[in-house]
């Protein structure tokens, strides 16, 4: 088979929006030709007891995941398996059809291993999303629907856009996501206040007994951050997403000044924020971490710094297909250097030493 190496020397030459739907495209039709899916399956999935978890009363055969924002529409869902990821999750969905902001959109820097994205939650809408939805679902993977307001529904009525996902989503995803935290849509992040965040997951308990879980941005201060989580917890949310890109421009220079950075560039900081979170929510809610993920040994720290499972998107960009079957395996070898039979031993490790 070609190697990734020369794939992506031929997608580098496009626009990174442009490669993007090239790469969607090959993963259309990845699902569904089982000559080549299949092989590539067998290879990148690693089904290892020692990996598989269940969490939210769904079987996670290993613990990482795909991030939302890659998969908006839900049209790559059947090739996931053969990308080697344990999880999926589709999205962001908003309740009409978004175009999103204006083009170009979509940048990469790969001295820096890191892309800059400020596309604006574009998407088909949740009613034709939903349609591509229930034609693989339930599937072989977990699938967590993320779900946003639209850019014109003004901040007064963003419940109701929340609430409408809520309910289309709620029987064909094993889990939901609110994501107030993207820096593209305007006023999105203002959303990220207690008030707001309490009346949302006090309205979504009474919606739903599916897990919603909240993704916040890694640019708060991590005392707000732990006060903004302990009230979506509080109010019912069955988990914490940390963290989404960063418009902290200084991460790599010469970058633009609009749109979220993603990438290595933000391993630091979102594994900074994550610690200081998982000291204050470990043990009492799910905890998922993404952010600069692309290795194992990355992946193994947030598992000890109390993350159940892990999500990537950006590492694929430069790392490609083979990326989370590395990332699985050396998980595996870190576990047995440490003496741990199966990963729940290694969740929250470092929280516990301390």
């Amino acid at each position: 088979m070609i190697s990734y190496n020369t794939v992506k020397k031929i997608l580098f030459k496009f626009e990174p929006e442009t490669a993007h739907h090239m790469a969607e495209f090959g993963l259309k039709i990845l699902g569904s030709c089982k000559l080549i899916k299949n092989p590539m399956e067998k290879k990148n999935f690693i089904n290892d007891s020692k990996l598989t978890q269940e969490i939210f009363g769904v079987k996670f055969v290993n613990p990482v995941g795909l991030a939302a924002g890659f998969d908006k529409n839900a049209t790559m869902i059947k090739s996931m398996p053969a990308m080697g990821f344990g999880f999926t999750e589709i999205g962001t969905m908003t309740p009409r059809p978004q175009d999103g902001n204006a083009k170009p959109r979509m940048f990469r820097y790969p001295e820096h291993k890191s892309v800059q994205n400020a596309m604006g939650f574009n998407n088909d809408g949740g009613h034709a999303v939903l349609k591509n939805l229930k034609k693989v679902y339930p599937f072989e993977i977990p699938v967590g629907a993320n779900i946003g307001k639209n850019k014109t529904t003004p901040e007064e009525y963003a419940l109701s856009d929340y609430k409408m996902l809520i309910k289309k989503f709620e029987n064909t995803s094993d889990y939901l996501v609110i994501n107030i935290s993207s820096p593209n849509t305007p006023n999105l992040r203002d959303l990220q206040n207690e008030e707001f965040i309490t009346e949302l997951f006090t309205m979504a308990k009474d919606l739903t007994q599916k897990p919603i879980l909240l993704k916040i941005a890694p640019d708060m201060e991590p005392q707000v951050a732990i006060d903004l989580c302990n009230s979506a917890v509080n109010a019912g949310a069955a988990g914490i997403i940390a963290t989404n890109t960063t418009i902290d421009y200084d991460l790599v220079p010469g970058c633009q000044d609009f749109g979220g950075l993603s990438g290595a560039c933000l391993t630091e900081k979102s594994y900074t924020l994550f610690k200081a979170l998982a000291k204050e929510l470990y043990g009492k809610t799910e905890l998922i971490s993404v952010g600069g993920i692309s290795t194992g040994e990355q992946a193994y720290d947030r598992i000890k710094a109390g993350a159940s499972l892990v999500q990537v998107y950006s590492g694929l960009v430069f790392d490609g297909p083979s990326m989370v079957r590395k990332i699985n395996e050396e998980m595996l070898e870190l576990l047995a250097k440490d003496g741990y039979s199966h990963i729940s031993e290694a969740i929250g490790a470092d929280l516990k030493e301390d």
